[in-house]
Formats: C-alpha cells, structure tokens, sequence
C-alpha cells in the first residue's frame, strides 16, 4: 500500500469535531491569572512537551502560546519550518489554519449584525434569494430525490452555528457527497497533489457560484433542528459580500486584519512571503510524509474563492491578536476593532432554542459564532481548531488566550494535542499555586 493509500485509510473526517475542546482549561481554574503577571516562564510544562514532540522522527517544529492580562503573550517556538527547510519556525511563521478560519468569519458576521446591517434571525433568503423553499433530505446522507420541504428558513444563525441543514463533503456520506462534489461544493484545499482520501475535486471559481449551487443542492437536516459541521461559514462569507458590498477577502482586510494588527493573515500567501510558510504532514504509519511543502504550496495560488470555513494561512503571533482583540471584547492597543456587545453575544451560546452542541465533543459544549463555547468548569472558553493540527482558545472571563501551531493531519493520529492540554493545564495551575 502506498504511502498515502496508507493515510487516506486512517483518515477520520470527523475528527474536526473533536478537536473543539483541545486546550480547554476551565475559568473556574483561573480567578488569580492576572496575579500572574510577573512570572518569567509561564509554560514550562509545555515547553517540555514541545520539546519532546520536536527532533528527528518527530515534528519538524512548532509553536504554542499563552496570553495574561497585563503582560504580553509568552510564545514557544521550537524546530524549523519542515524537514528540509531549515528556517528557524518561530511566532512569525505561517500556518495553515483551517477551520480556526470559522471564528474569523463568524466574528465578520457580527460586526455586521451590530452595525444593522444584518440580523441574527433574519432570514438567509432576504440577501440570497434562492435560498426560499429548499428542501430536505427525508433520510439523512441519503436518497438526494426523497425530499420534504424545510419547515423554517435558514437564518443567519443558523449559518454561523452549524444548524442550517447544509452538508460538508468532509463530513456527509452517499448521493448527497457525490451531488456536491459533482458540483464543485467543495470548500477547502490541501495540496497541489491528487491525494485519495484528501482531495475533492475542483471547486467552483467564485463565492457567487458557491452559494448558488448550494441553493441547487438538498440540505441534509431541517434548518434549526440539529448541529451538524457543514459550510454554512462558507456560505456566509457570500452573505458579507452582497450586505457590505466588497469581497469577502477585501472586507476581512479592511475590518478585522488591518485594525487588529495582524499582517500576516491571508487566503494567498505573497510570493514574497512563501519563505515563512511551514510545510504540510501526513500521519502514515507515524510517520510524517509532506503532502504540502511551504516553497510549492496551493496557498502561494490564489484560492477557488475564499473559504470562509477553512481557507486562512495565518501566524500564531497574528492570531493570537485576534484572540486577544476578543478577550478585550474588541479593542487591542487601543483601537477598538468590533463592539463589545457584538463579542459578548458571538462568543456566547447562539444555537437556536433546544438544539444540543456538538454530540461528538467531549466535555459537552454550546456553539457561538463559528467557535465551541464551553459549559459547566469551561464557561467562558471561545474557540474552535483546524485541520492541521492548530488549536485557538480565549478564555473570555479571564482574558486568557492559549494556541498551538503544527502542520499534520489528521491531528488526532497522534498524542501531541492531548499531550499538550495536560501540559497547559498544568501551566496554569502552577502559576495558581504560586499566588495564593
């Protein structure tokens, strides 16, 4: 068997929705964080871990971060960019992030609901119009001609929740993967390479397309019924284009990245920028095979479209001003980038009225505006992780942001993410102990 006939076998698709909870810690740990402040080495734990995941037969590099109040973010860079690229990786490095693009674009959507340009309940059929009257798979994953009408419209809740009833063709199974698929509904990319098991197909070329060939396609659950991972974040980055009236790209720029302060977060990399970008692993056997090697990769072209679900490359120092924008509730160095209210109510519970988190994550959890939002010991916790192994957390009643940054999938073949939430647990119940 072929090395990637070997990891299209042990690819679990649904292991995205495990990953949610990966470096969770709970507020109730952390009342005294900010007494904190003054300590030197805030990770030793993980420090330890990285430098055990990191050599020969390992990973090439990685990086983790841990953000207080009151003092800047403490970053661990350990390695180099890949195997065969002996750049040092470090806080500048670029990263596929994936699905830690959803949060991005879930935040988007509430600027624009603050602003009024957009609301919460309001129907998905007064921007896109054909979305009036879908229909719905009777079976789910099944027969793509047995169909019942929707019950209720999509919302735009429903969009940046994941219960609007849309597939993902990294998740469904049977006709209605084929169907969107055929269609070029496919909303991500890994690599210039075919690679069974990972690759799709060809997307069509532009959002507008997008979205109306999703409108063509049955939804696989009535709307508001269910949470079920799907492109619904996809989707709504068509939604900000026809409510504000530029690109998608163009308005994330312009709103989000250039007042943060996050420079280095793109669907294309510049070409004068490639030298930053880390290369892409698959597991096969435990063993890591390039699939994307950061001086070739698909990120250096310009996307299908932009992936609002899955398409950012980005750098831990840059997302970590984003994490940091929202445990500010908006503003960072001053600059107010969204309005408190509209972070409070995007990082709190948005799922429609007695719709479960996701079932497969563990501990139980809500779901805000494209990110987990914790429950019980977790309250407060706002993040989401992506496909490569990278994971993004604040902690909203403590100010607390956490991340790790590597490049394999699926991040689940191997400990290093378990690994690393025992160590940042650790971290910060011995930063406790030492203030009380």
């Amino acid at each position: 068997m072929s090395e990637i006939a070997q990891l299209e076998a042990r690819l679990d698709r649904r292991m995205l929705l495990q990953l949610g909870a990966a470096a969770g810690i709970g507020a109730a740990l952390m009342p005294k964080l900010a007494w904190a402040s003054q300590t030197r080495d805030l990770l030793p734990h993980v420090r330890a871990v990285i430098e055990k995941w990191v050599g020969p037969g390992k990973f090439p590099g990685m990086v983790a971060s841990l953000g207080l109040p009151g003092r800047g973010t403490q970053f661990v860079a350990r390695g180099s960019e890949g195997f065969t690229d002996p750049d040092p990786v470090t806080p500048d490095s670029l990263f596929r992030i994936y699905s830690m693009t959803k949060p991005v674009t879930g935040m988007a959507a509430m600027l624009l609901i603050d602003e009024g340009k957009l609301g919460l309940d309001q129907p998905l059929y007064d921007i896109l119009p054909k979305f009036r009257d879908m229909q719905v798979q009777v079976t789910p994953d099944g027969s793509v001609t047995e169909l019942e009408p929707e019950q209720r419209p999509i919302r735009i809740r429903n969009l940046i929740t994941h219960t609007s009833g849309l597939g993902y063709t990294i998740i469904q199974q049977g006709p209605i993967k084929a169907l969107m698929e055929e269609k070029g509904l496919i909303a991500g990319q890994i690599s210039r390479r075919t690679i069974p098991g990972l690759s799709r197909g060809e997307p069509v070329r532009s959002l507008a397309k997008f979205a109306d060939g999703l409108a063509e396609v049955p939804l696989v659950y009535q709307p508001g019924t269910k949470w079920s991972y799907s492109v619904g974040l996809d989707l709504m980055g068509r939604v900000i284009e026809v409510v504000s009236g530029k690109s998608f790209d163009e308005f994330l720029k312009e709103r989000i990245f250039d007042p943060a302060g996050m420079p280095s977060t793109w669907f294309r990399v510049p070409g004068s920028e490639a030298h930053r970008l880390t290369t892409n692993y698959g597991v096969v056997a435990e063993r890591l095979v390039p699939i994307d090697k950061g001086a070739e990769s698909i990120y250096l072209d310009d996307p299908a479209f932009p992936f609002g679900g899955a398409g950012l490359v980005s750098t831990p120092r840059d997302y970590d001003r984003f994490l940091r924008m929202l445990a500010n509730y908006g503003a960072i160095d001053g600059k107010r980038v969204m309005g408190e209210l509209a972070v409070r109510v995007g990082t709190a519970n948005l799922l429609p009225e007695g719709v479960a988190g996701p079932a497969m994550m563990s501990p139980a959890s809500q779901f805000g505006a494209g990110g987990r939002v914790g429950v019980g010991p977790e309250a407060g916790i706002y993040g989401w992780a992506g496909a490569a192994g990278t994971v993004g957390m604040v902690d909203m009643r403590n100010a607390l942001t956490s991340s790790i940054f590597v490049q394999f999938m699926p991040p689940n073949a191997l400990d290093l993410l378990p690994d690393f939430q025992k160590a940042l647990k650790a971290d910060v119940m011995a930063l406790l102990e030492k203030n009380t």
